[in-house]
């Protein structure tokens, strides 16, 4: 099916041509004043695509959930002040009519949605007979195919003007990105549907501020075409997702220093192999991550059932046997010896606070 899907452009008249595609704004539109406010302070820095989100999906109730069809007037009012296009996200098939309904320019599908196929279904049978850009995020579970069977869904009403946005993937244990990137999942995305337009969401993938430039200078070195950023007028006051969210003055400056790469190299080059190093290392963190929060359990099962914390020969054989295989894999003995020792003493110290509280 997927070798069959003929995309078309999703730019819209006005915008060029060129990497990377654009689109900013807040996390939510909170109120009139402050969606007018940074859609102008975007505007100045010359970007053309304003996204907001009216409905917010939580994961609990009881969280801000958006202002609803009310803050699609204020988006009205950016287009008619500025000049911008509006984007939205809807999960549903009032959402969608409500945004038609307000001209909404560019449609986005969630992440908790993608993941709905019968919620994939209903903004589908809403979307038919409509030609607007409609682009959709990954799932929130790292699942290729049920991404590429909501771009399908989309594609069959009839809609052909087709995006993916890459925001990473969720995953249970503490990391260093908000949602883990994933890369190979986008990269295979490409290799199976080699025309359509990829954006990244570097603010749901790193869920910092200091975050956003990296990510969007790794997107753009992949050959992503877009960047999707979340901007705010006032960050730290935002009503979701603050930390996240930059000013568009910093925007402004982050997209100026991004380098575009646009010719293709036959053979990986420095910048390249940086970034698989930034990766692994990046793996690295959360495996350790993972690995402590395994020795936390093992210290609270040692707790219940008065063991000590220190099992010497536990230990001798894993660092045996690691340094055994360290050396097949081409590596020095005493350098992984090394690593072993202090992964063992943060373990320790870890199992420790566990029985001493």
């Amino acid at each position: 099916m997927t070798e069959t899907l003929n995309f078309e452009s999703i730019l819209l008249p006005g915008i060029e041509a060129k990497r990377p595609l654009i689109m900013a704004g807040p996390c939510s539109a909170e109120t009139e004043e402050q969606v007018l406010e940074t859609a102008k302070g975007l505007a100045t820095q010359g970007i053309k695509i304003f996204r907001a989100g009216i409905w917010k999906p939580r994961t609990k109730p009881g969280g801000f959930e958006g202002v609803g069809t009310e803050g699609l007037a204020w988006l009205k009012k950016v287009k008619e002040t500025t000049g911008m296009y509006t984007a939205t996200e809807v999960a549903n098939q009032h959402h969608v009519f409500e945004a038609l309904k307000h001209g909404i320019d560019i449609l986005w599908v969630g992440a908790r949605t993608t993941a709905n196929p019968f919620a994939v279904q209903e903004i589908a049978d809403a979307l038919k007979g409509v030609d607007i850009p409609i682009l959709i995020k990954n799932p929130v579970n790292p699942d290729l195919e049920l991404w590429i069977g909501a771009i399908e869904r989309i594609y069959n009403a009839g809609l052909h003007r087709i995006g993916a946005i890459h925001r990473g993937f969720s995953s249970y244990d503490k990391r260093l990105y908000r949602n883990l990137p994933q890369w190979h999942i986008p990269i295979e995305l490409r290799r199976r549907l080699p025309n359509l337009p990829i954006i990244c969401d570097p603010s749901h993938i790193g869920g910092k501020r200091d975050l956003v430039a990296p990510l969007c200078q790794q997107a753009m070195d992949m050959g992503f075409d877009g960047l999707i950023i979340e901007s705010h007028c006032n960050p730290d006051c935002a009503w979701s997702d603050k930390n996240q969210q930059i000013t568009p003055d910093v925007l402004n400056f982050i997209l100026n220093m991004l380098v575009i790469r646009e010719t293709t190299q036959t053979t990986e080059n420095l910048s390249e192999l940086r970034r698989q190093i930034d990766e692994l290392d990046n793996q690295l963190l959360e495996l350790l991550a993972k690995r402590m929060r395994i020795s936390r359990e093992i210290g609270q099962y040692k707790k219940e059932h008065d063991m000590t914390v220190l099992q010497p020969t536990r230990y001798d054989e894993i660092l045996s046997k690691r340094i055994n295989q360290a050396i097949d894999l081409d590596m020095d003995g005493e350098f992984m010896k090394s690593v072993l020792q202090a992964i063992h003493e943060e373990s320790v110290r870890q199992q420790m606070n566990i029985l001493n509280k």
